[in-house]
């Protein structure tokens, strides 16, 4: 049984205001490919299929026309909610496109009833545990523990107890949850509950395969009692601290046996995520091939702030999208630009502060001289009234 596993989408999403859409469309024109390519039993979606609740019209277009593509092709699509969906949006009108091949879980009713698939070696049960927010799925679990790990070990307890009255040995569960000892990065939401956002491996001990969404990176999550467990990680970087990860989706394949053996697919990459650092004037001298077509963050380290430094990048690089500032010798902190600040009394100096704050460097003589004038000319006007 080959099973294509993907997750977080987020389809809507931006890159510092780049729309990202019409490279999410391209991937998923890429997966129905491989899925028929490969001949896949099922495409397995491990939540945050949208990037939020209410998703823009253009996002759910893009949506509708993927799933119309893997039911023509008979490919069948099994997808659960994640912290970034709308549960009831994302499974509206689930019993009508479940004739289509594309079964929806998004509700804690429906965590015990699988998706069976059938190959040569009998059949395989697929079980969607969805987004579980402790304090609201603890009463439809009937538990009293609001934790993440609480409530994913009662999902479980369901899904164990309906494979077993089934006599189904081969079980495959998709998850979207925060698993203890898998990398995070700085472009997913903070799900933690109390401090506590994670939940141990061995909730899934005994599972042929674990789908897993919700973190960014691929990786495998490290389980015990025969059980494979993967991130599949996002398609697409949605943050530049994911520039060195490389994105991809896996393909499962499980033998008669439960045994299971995994392949990363690479991903389409629309652009690579580049940074750069350096004195803005040697950052523009250079000539690095590919710097041109890729997406950049550049963090610009001149004592002084340059003038237009944006427009002076986009000019040799059009796909600069991000600019900070760490000047040689670092940034004054908050109480030492305070202690400059009382011990300041004259007036001109206290602007003079402020023009280095605005800046990025002391005025020199010709600007101060202004701001003496300037300062004289009010403090005259102030007198006569």
């Amino acid at each position: 049984m080959r099973l294509l596993h993907t997750s977080d989408w987020h389809l809507g999403r931006t890159l510092h205001g780049e729309d990202l859409l019409p490279h999410q469309a391209s991937f998923l024109d890429w997966l129905l490919a491989q899925a028929v390519a490969r001949e896949v039993g099922a495409v397995l979606v491990a939540g945050d299929v949208y990037d939020r609740a209410v998703p823009p019209v253009e996002a759910v277009a893009v949506l509708d026309r993927a799933l119309r593509g893997f039911a023509a092709a008979s490919v069948p699509v099994i997808m659960i909610s994640g912290n970034h969906d709308s549960a009831i949006r994302l499974g509206f009108g689930a019993s009508l496109s479940e004739r289509a091949g594309v079964h929806v879980r998004a509700s804690v009713a429906d965590i015990a009833r699988p998706v069976v698939l059938a190959d040569a070696g009998g059949d395989v049960a697929v079980y969607g545990i969805p987004y579980l927010l402790p304090d609201a799925a603890g009463d439809e679990l009937g538990i009293a523990e609001r934790s993440h790990a609480g409530v994913l070990a009662a999902a479980m307890t369901r899904i164990r107890a309906d494979a077993a009255a089934r006599g189904i040995g081969r079980v495959v569960v998709l998850a979207h949850a925060f698993v203890t000892g898998a990398a995070p990065c700085e472009s997913e939401r903070d799900i933690r509950v109390g401090g506590i956002g994670d939940a141990p491996a061995s909730v899934f001990d005994g599972v042929t395969y674990v789908a897993l969404g919700h973190l960014h990176g691929q990786q495998a999550v490290p389980a015990s009692h025969g059980t494979t467990a993967r991130y599949s990680g996002s398609p697409l970087a949605f943050s530049f601290s994911e520039r060195h990860h490389a994105k991809s989706v896996t393909l499962a394949e499980v033998d008669d046996a439960g045994d299971v053996r995994t392949t990363l697919l690479p991903a389409p990459v629309p652009r690579p995520l580049r940074e750069l650092t350096g004195r803005l004037d040697d950052l523009l001298a250079r000539a690095d091939a590919g710097l041109a077509d890729a997406w950049l963050k550049v963090v610009l380290t001149d004592p002084a702030r340059p003038a237009s430094p944006m427009e002076r990048l986009r000019e040799k690089w059009p796909h600069t999208l991000v600019l900070d500032f760490a000047p040689e010798g670092g940034l004054a902190c908050a109480e030492a630009d305070l202690r400059r600040l009382a011990a300041a009394a004259d007036p001109v100096e206290v602007c003079a502060l402020h023009a280095e704050f605005a800046g990025g460097g002391p005025p020199d003589a010709e600007q101060r001289a202004v701001l003496a004038e300037v300062v004289e000319a009010v403090t005259h006007r102030e007198a006569a009234a």
